[in-house]
């Protein structure tokens, strides 16, 4: 069964046909720029372009990086403002003609990693971080998600702690590897005084290259492991919500 699945982030847009039963990629995703500023309206036109690449008709999963609560976005951190309280499921549903589901990018990229990837079959409480232009979470306990936790914005040293250790962080500030790895810690070791996580799943772009990060990270009893899916999480967990799995 093949599904498409969308996943919206601060600097791209991709998606694909996600073949469910696999939970891979079903053909290459196609991906574009995110729009500056990302209006609703370009984000939408950005969307079909990227749906219209495979003349895709059928269901369609979307990500949002931000607060999503029945289709609606409610908060828009790393997006243009206008999409606070902006009803994103009727938006692209009738900009692509298609039934649309939407939800939290990083929510869907937990979901997928909770069934296919590293978090499969594990108990407890499992943490799934994206880590990119922001820092998205998804927490699940015995394999429930707890959806829209947004742990990117605790406070973390004064600042916001997507602000500090987010993958942008590291290239506006041309941290090296060993420095930013010092930052993820603090955040994982927050993290982990809050909610006393089993496992810690680091997904985003940066987990192709988590060898030259995780073995820096000290101090953190959680198990820590990259993403297996890496960067396609959220466009399988995208195709998931939308085929309600």
């Amino acid at each position: 069964m093949q599904i498409f699945g969308v996943d919206i982030g601060g600097s791209g847009i991709k998606g694909a046909p996600v073949d469910l039963d696999r939970g891979d990629l079903a053909q290459e995703r196609h991906k574009v720029l995110t729009p500056h500023p990302a209006t609703p309206k370009d984000v939408a036109g950005c969307v079909a372009e990227v749906v219209g690449h495979f003349d895709w008709s059928g269901p369609v999963g979307i990500t949002f990086p931000g607060v999503v609560t029945g289709g609606v976005t409610r908060t828009a951190a790393n997006v243009d403002k206008g999409w606070i309280d902006h009803d994103a499921r009727t938006l692209l549903g009738e900009k692509l003609g298609l039934p649309v589901t939407v939800l939290n990018d990083a929510d869907a990229a937990g979901i997928a990693e909770m069934a296919f990837g590293a978090g499969r079959g594990r108990k407890g409480t499992v943490i799934m971080l994206t880590l990119g232009t922001g820092i998205g979470s998804a927490v699940f306990t015995d394999g429930q998600l707890v959806p829209n936790t947004e742990l990117g914005h605790l406070e973390l040293d004064g600042h916001e702690a997507e602000k500090h250790a987010s993958t942008k962080a590291k290239e506006d500030e041309e941290l090296s590897w060993h420095h930013w790895a010092h930052r993820v810690q603090k955040y994982l070791a927050h993290l982990e005084m809050l909610f006393t996580p089993e496992l810690f799943i680091l997904g985003g772009g940066v987990s192709r290259k988590a060898d030259k990060f995780l073995p820096l990270i000290e101090h953190v009893r959680a198990e820590m492991v990259p993403a297996e899916l890496q960067n396609n999480a959220g466009i399988v967990g995208a195709a998931m919500a939308a085929a309600g799995k």
